[in-house]
């Protein structure tokens, strides 16, 4: 039924009865490829500027490699996150050239041709150690997008002197990603020192009262520092491709 579709759309392009825009507005909201269990939705980088991903969390083995097969040849780079080893192992039957990025907990399968790089710097840091899971996540997203990433880790607000060491880096970076738990005040500190977009990650990363990463995450939103957003809590995937979008732009705006 689609090959039909986008057959017939390809027809009113030739015959000039459908002008290549309009074509192209149509082609964003195809295809998806149904298997079952799962719908592959293999235009989404053409929609979003981001290409799908496969959470693994919940998913069979099997499940995971028969999406990973759906995509193969369909997108220069595939993210499978939140990946145990066992995944990457049974993924290497599919797709031999895949990493495993361990912190990160990602099956990288392909790398960002150089149409996708942009000149765009993301910063990541992290209040702690602890924090690096997600901060991983993170930065394995943002540079399979195609964008420079730089890490600055373990400088929270416990210790404020350590950020303040690297201000040069602070200005520098287009968009920044703060990661946090205990408290999640790093965010704050870091948005009242920048000019340029933060995006705050609140961590599971403290003690009881912590309530597995809610303290930080109110306390981002309850944020008084201007530009600051807030993802979900252990998000690093969400801050990474929301980081990429916003450097391709920051590139495209200084381009024009």
């Amino acid at each position: 039924m689609y090959e039909e579709r986008l057959r017939n759309l390809l027809q009113q392009v030739a015959e000039g009865g459908l002008d290549p825009e309009a074509a192209l507005n149509e082609l964003k909201r195809l295809p998806f490829e149904d298997l079952g269990y799962a719908k592959v939705d293999h235009h989404r980088l053409l929609r979003t500027g981001f290409p799908e991903v496969i959470f693994c969390e919940g998913k069979t083995h099997e499940q995971i490699i028969g999406i990973i097969q759906a995509m193969l040849g369909k997108t220069k780079v595939m993210l499978a996150t939140r990946a145990a080893p066992e995944v990457y192992q049974t993924t290497l039957t599919v797709a031999p050239d895949a990493i495993y990025h361990q912190q990160a907990r990602i099956v990288q399968i392909g790398q960002p041709d150089d149409s996708a790089k942009c000149s765009g710097r993301c910063l990541i840091i992290t209040g702690g150690t602890s924090d690096i899971p997600v901060a991983e996540e993170a930065a394995v997203t943002v540079a399979a997008a195609g964008c420079e990433v730089q890490r600055l880790y373990d400088v929270g607000v416990a210790g404020l002197h350590r950020l303040l060491e690297h201000q040069e880096a602070l200005q520098k970076a287009s968009v920044l990603i703060v990661i946090a738990g205990m408290e999640g005040a790093l965010a704050s500190v870091v948005g009242g020192l920048v000019d340029k977009p933060v995006i705050a990650v609140p961590t599971s990363v403290g003690y009881g009262a912590s309530f597995g990463g809610l303290a930080a995450l109110l306390a981002m939103l309850n944020s008084c520092a201007p530009g600051v957003v807030v993802v979900n809590i252990d998000n690093g995937f969400g801050a990474g491709s929301f980081a990429a979008l916003l450097c391709k732009n920051w590139q495209d705006q200084r381009q024009v």
